[in-house]
């Protein structure tokens, strides 16, 4: 078993769509960045790549390269997860929180929730994301951005 952490943040800017967890949420602002900047794909990507010792998404997928600019995280995840496979493991469970102040994301969570697992290939109830604000504290509470944890456990097949 391995275990792994990721993090991520990106700035709320008018004119881009606001993507968490592969799903389009419904908000005049979205997440600044090279790809769609979904913040909770990105830190369940770097939680793992660090269980495997893998560096991170900035080492895999770079944001001087062009092909990756404006690319789907979706798709990202879809070959960490084969980088995953060809390390001989799979998806004990994971563990996500996204902090934002708005919009209120309670009811997207099952939505997200299915799209991480079915990448994944792994049971929804492995697969664990929830949301929270940050009492208006700092710049998630300012709305200036939103940032996203996540934890991983890794069996060995």
């Amino acid at each position: 078993m391995r275990i792994g952490h990721g993090y991520d943040v990106h700035k709320l800017v008018e004119d881009r769509k606001l993507i968490l967890g592969g799903i389009e949420i419904p908000h005049e602002k979205g997440l600044l960045g090279h790809s769609d900047a979904d913040v909770l794909i990105h830190a369940i990507m770097d939680s793992i790549l660090g269980a495997l010792a893998l560096g991170d998404i900035g080492k895999h997928f770079p944001d001087t390269d062009q092909k990756y600019k404006d690319i789907s995280s979706v798709l990202l995840l879809e070959n960490v997860y084969n980088i995953m496979r060809e390390q001989g493991y799979k998806i004990g469970n994971i563990d996500a929180t996204i902090a934002a102040q708005k919009p209120k994301l309670a009811p997207y969570i099952e939505e997200m929730r299915t799209v991480v697992a079915k990448v994944l290939n792994t049971e929804i109830e492995n697969i664990n994301i929830k949301a929270t604000t940050t009492e208006e504290l700092g710049f998630v509470g300012r709305k200036e951005g939103i940032s996203s944890h996540s934890v991983c456990l890794l069996i060995k097949i």
